[in-house]
C-alpha cells in the first residue's frame, strides 16, 4: 500500500491531432519524463478527415504504459491524471459506450458549405454574441447540422457528443463529460459557461441537444480512475482524473497567458498560429465586426481566453525549406529541414527587413482568423531580381508576424508582452520579428510540453496541491519564461508603417482568391 504521501506525481496526457503524449511531473512542475505515440488520420473525398477513435485510446494506453517503462517507479506514485486533446470535431458514441462511427476532426471540411452559408444569413450575429465564436466547419455545431442533412442514421444510433479528451475521459473513468471551453465553442453560451438551446436553434441543431453530455470543471471535480482503465493502463485504480479544457486553452495555462502582469498576449507558433488575450471579466470580451475568433471559458472563475487562429504558421517556413530541399536533391545534395533550419535565424536576421510582403494563408483549408476565406491563399508581393531565398524566407516570418497582429488587433489593443510558445518559439530571428511587429515584449516558455503542464496544472490545484491558479501558475510557470526581450523600436516604426499595406492588399485579394478557386474547380471537372 503506497501512502499519500508518496503520491508525487501527475500524469497530463495531450491527445494532438498526429501525436500522443503521456507526460510526468513533480509536484513542483518539474518535467520528470515523457512518451510519445503517433497518431494517424485518414482523409476521403468530399472534405473527410476522420480518426478511429478505438485507436486513440488504445495510443492512449500505449503511451501511459510507455511512460511507467520509462519511469519505472512512476505508477505507485501518481497523485492524479489530466487529460486534455485536439479541439473541435465530433466523437460520437452509442448507448452503450461504443463508438457509432470513426470521429469527423477538426480538419473536417464537409461542413463548409453550410458555414458559408450560414455566416451569409442573419443568423450568424445573433450566434456570434451568444456563443463569442466565429462558426466553422471544423466546429462540432456545424458538423452535427451536416450529419442531421447527410447521415441522420448516424446520428440516430448516437447516444453521446464528445471531443477528443471526453472520449478519453470516458474512457479513463467511465463518466460521459465535457467541459466549460468546448461546451460554449459552438452551442453554447460563453458568459454563462455552459450550452446554451437558442444557439443550437440558430444552427439548426435542437434535435442533437440530446446528444450534448454534462459539464464539469477539472478543475473543481475529479473522478476516480475506472477498474477497467487501471487493468489496461497499469495505473492504480481510483486516482483522480481531472477533465482538461481543450489543448489551445491548456497551451495557454501552462505557456503563461494567466500571470499577475496586466496586458499579456499568448501566442502558440506551431503548424498552425494560436494568438490569445485573457479576459478577467465576460464583460471585458472584445467581439468583432467580422464575427471571428474565439471566446473560450477559462480554468480560473470569470476569466476567458480570447483567440484568433490561423490556419498555417510554421507550415508557410517548411513550405519554403522543402522548396530548397527539392532544389538541392536535383543536384543529388540530400538536406533535412534540420540541416537548413540550423543557420536559418542567422541568415533571416542578415536579410533586409521589409523587402517583400507575404500573404501566410497556405493551408488547403484557406484561413479562419481573423477572416474567413476557404479559399484564401498565400501570396509573394513586390519580388525583384536582386531578392534571393533568405529574402524569402524573411518575408515568410514577416508575414507570420503580421498575422499575429491582424489577429491581436481584432480581439483589441496590442499587448504589452507576449508569452511565445510552439515548436518555432526557439527561432531567434522569428521572436526578433515578432516583437517589432506587435510593438511588444517577447517572453519565450521554454516549458517542452505546455498543453499536458496545462491539464496536469488543473489536476494540481482541483486535488488541492495548490488552492489557487495563481499560485500554481508562480510554480510551474514562472521558472520556465526567459528574460523578457524588448522590441527593436526603430524596426517597430518600420513595420507599423508596412502592416497598413498588409492588410490592405489581403484584403484586395479576396476577388482574386475566388476567381482562381472558381478556376481550379472548372479545371478539376474538364
Amino acid at each position: 500500500m503506497v501512502s499519500a504521501s508518496a503520491r508525487d506525481v501527475i500524469i497530463g496526457i495531450d491527445a494532438g491531432t498526429s501525436v500522443i503524449k503521456a507526460v510526468a511531473f513533480a509536484r513542483d512542475g518539474r518535467q520528470l519524463g515523457d512518451f510519445a505515440i503517433p497518431n494517424s488520420y485518414t482523409t476521403a473525398p468530399g472534405g473527410r478527415v476522420e480518426q478511429d477513435m478505438d485507436r486513440t485510446w488504445t495510443d492512449t494506453v500505449a503511451a501511459l504504459r510507455g511512460l511507467a517503462k520509462a519511469l519505472p517507479d512512476v505508477a505507485p506514485r501518481v497523485a492524479a491524471i489530466a487529460v486534455t486533446g485536439q479541439g473541435d470535431g465530433t466523437w460520437l458514441i452509442d448507448a452503450d459506450g461504443r463508438p457509432v462511427a470513426p470521429a469527423l476532426l477538426w480538419l473536417d471540411s464537409r461542413a463548409a458549405g453550410f458555414v458559408e452559408s450560414f455566416r451569409g444569413s442573419e443568423r450568424n450575429a445573433a450566434h456570434y454574441q451568444r456563443t463569442g465564436s466565429g462558426l466553422n466547419a471544423c466546429q462540432q455545431g456545424p458538423q452535427l447540422a451536416w450529419l442531421q442533412a447527410n447521415d441522420a442514421a448516424m446520428l440516430a444510433r448516437a447516444s453521446t457528443a464528445f471531443h477528443c479528451k471526453d472520449w478519453l475521459y470516458f474512457k479513463l473513468t467511465g463518466e460521459r463529460v465535457t467541459d466549460p471551453s468546448e461546451a460554449t465553442f459552438s452551442c453554447g453560451d460563453y458568459r454563462k459557461r455552459c450550452f446554451d438551446s437558442e444557439a443550437a436553434r440558430l444552427i439548426g441543431i435542437a434535435s442533437s441537444e440530446r446528444l450534448f453530455p454534462e459539464i464539469v470543471d477539472g478543475v473543481v471535480t475529479t473522478h476516480g480512475l475506472s477498474a477497467a482503465a487501471a487493468a489496461e493502463t497499469g495505473l492504480p485504480q481510483g486516482v483522480p482524473v481531472s477533465l482538461g479544457y481543450v489543448d489551445v486553452i491548456c497551451n495557454a495555462l501552462g505557456g503563461g497567458l494567466y500571470d499577475q502582469t496586466p496586458d499579456v498576449g499568448c501566442s502558440i507558433i506551431g503548424s498552425t498560429g494560436m494568438h490569445m488575450r485573457l479576459a478577467a471579466r465576460a464583460e471585458d470580451v472584445q467581439l468583432n465586426a467580422e464575427a471571428t475568433g474565439y471566446t473560450m471559458p477559462f480554468p480560473v472563475p470569470g476569466h476567458y481566453g480570447q483567440m484568433q487562429s490561423t490556419m498555417a504558421a510554421t507550415l508557410n517556413i517548411d513550405w519554403l525549406l522543402d522548396v530548397a530541399r527539392g532544389v538541392l536533391a536535383l543536384e543529388g545534395i540530400a538536406r533535412s529541414r534540420n540541416d537548413l533550419i540550423r543557420r536559418l535565424d542567422q541568415r533571416v536576421l542578415e536579410a533586409k527587413a521589409c523587402e517583400l510582403l507575404y500573404h501566410p494563408f497556405i493551408s488547403d483549408a484557406g484561413e479562419r482568423g481573423p477572416f474567413v476565406s476557404h479559399e484564401a491563399h498565400a501570396q509573394l508581393i513586390g519580388l525583384r531580381t536582386r531578392h534571393g531565398y533568405w529574402d524569402l524566407m524573411r518575408a515568410v516570418m514577416e508575414g507570420l508576424a503580421f498575422a499575429a497582429r491582424d489577429c491581436y488587433a481584432a480581439m483589441g489593443s496590442l499587448p504589452a508582452e507576449i508569452r511565445l510558445t510552439g515548436g518555432a518559439a526557439r527561432s531567434r530571428a522569428l521572436g526578433t520579428i515578432l516583437g517589432a511587429v506587435l510593438g511588444s515584449t517577447i517572453r519565450v516558455c521554454r516549458r517542452e510540453e505546455a498543453g499536458a503542464s496545462g491539464a496536469a496544472m488543473m489536476a494540481a490545484v482541483a486535488t488541492g496541491l495548490y488552492s489557487n491558479m495563481m499560485d500554481c501558475a508562480e510554480g510551474w510557470v514562472r521558472p520556465y519564461l526567459d528574460e523578457p526581450q524588448a522590441p527593436d523600436v526603430a524596426l517597430a516604426e518600420r513595420y507599423a508603417q508596412l502592416f497598413p499595406t498588409y492588410v490592405e492588399a489581403r484584403l484586395a485579394a479576396r476577388p482574386v482568391w475566388k476567381q482562381l478557386a472558381a478556376q481550379r474547380a472548372g479545371t478539376n471537372h474538364v
